[in-house]
């Protein structure tokens, strides 16, 4: 079996960090995770500076990344200006955000669950015209800091109205780190059934430790696409509480030992992750840069 791995420390990760982190060494994170293998990153979005001041600088990290026909790079997008700025910048993929809950998308992207749905409709024709593929990312899928439980048949009807747009790929994120893995399989198998042809794809963030199984859970429901994020950093600076994704490093060495094949060299992501920590000037969340692969 193989998972292909999205590289999103770039821009998940390093977005809700306080530390302010250079230009040229978001390049070198992306550089970095190209050498460790990745071949899908999510190098940086396209959002107002005011409202997540870490990704101010798009464009330049975009025009400093190396250009390689296999490896793809994608850019967060949440309006049509968004859009525009991240075809300009030369992505080769968009993701654009769907919000299960009704407070958070109004939070996040200051307009309503339908709205976010019309803004993915708009994009759909100028993404093809341009030959970028296009993901939808559906937020809050698993719950919502200010609403709590969100609902499954919600969900998997909002999954339906998006792939009826005819997007590339759907991806069933757990923004805030509150999913278990029953859960995962009944969502997973339900939007599986709306969306038949498209693909899923999976993104945890770690909050109460339950990220790895929900990953295991997601590929033993038919996922075969994870997000995942060197060192375990980032969150969302638009829900309270919510930390990092889970590790890349960690995910490897659950499904290296698993024998599942991602494509990427252990050692090396590890070796990233040990030089985030000086970037950031914190130790990253990842424990297998301090527990070490096995065997040693």
């Amino acid at each position: 079996m193989t998972v292909q791995i999205v590289e999103v420390s770039p821009r998940d990760g390093l977005q809700n960090e306080a530390v302010p982190v250079s230009t040229a060494d978001k390049i070198s994170l992306i550089e970095r995770a190209i050498d460790s293998g990745a071949r899908r990153i999510e190098a940086t979005s396209f959002v107002h500076p005011r409202a997540v001041p870490q990704m101010a600088d798009a464009e330049a990290v975009m025009a400093g990344i190396p250009r390689r026909d296999d490896v793809s790079y994608s850019g967060l997008v949440l309006n049509r200006r968004g859009f525009d700025r991240a075809l300009a910048a030369g992505v080769d993929e968009i993701n654009c955000v769907v919000v299960a809950s009704e407070t958070f998308c109004q939070r996040n992207q200051q307009m309503s669950v339908a709205d976010s749905v019309r803004v993915v409709e708009d994009l759909v024709e100028d993404a093809r015209a341009a030959k970028l593929g296009l993901s939808v990312t559906i937020a809050t899928a698993f719950g919502c800091p200010f609403e709590g439980e969100v609902s499954e048949a919600g969900v998997v009807e909002l999954a339906r109205a998006v792939a009826a747009l005819g997007v590339d790929e759907i991806s069933l994120a757990d923004t805030i780190g509150v999913g278990v893995p029953f859960q995962v399989k009944r969502l997973i198998t339900g939007v599986a059934e709306v969306a038949p042809g498209t693909t899923l794809r999976a993104h945890f963030h770690n909050t109460r430790n339950t990220g790895y199984a929900n990953a295991v859970a997601a590929l033993d429901s038919g996922v075969t696409v994870l997000d995942s994020s060197i060192g375990g950093i980032g969150g969302c600076p638009f829900a309270p509480n919510a930390t990092g994704n889970i590790a890349t490093e960690d995910l490897v060495y659950l499904l290296d030992r698993s024998g599942i094949e991602t494509g990427l060299h252990l050692e090396s992501v590890m070796g990233t992750a040990n030089w985030l920590s000086e970037v950031l000037g914190a130790t990253v969340p990842a424990l297998l840069p301090r527990a070490g692969a096995f065997p040693v």
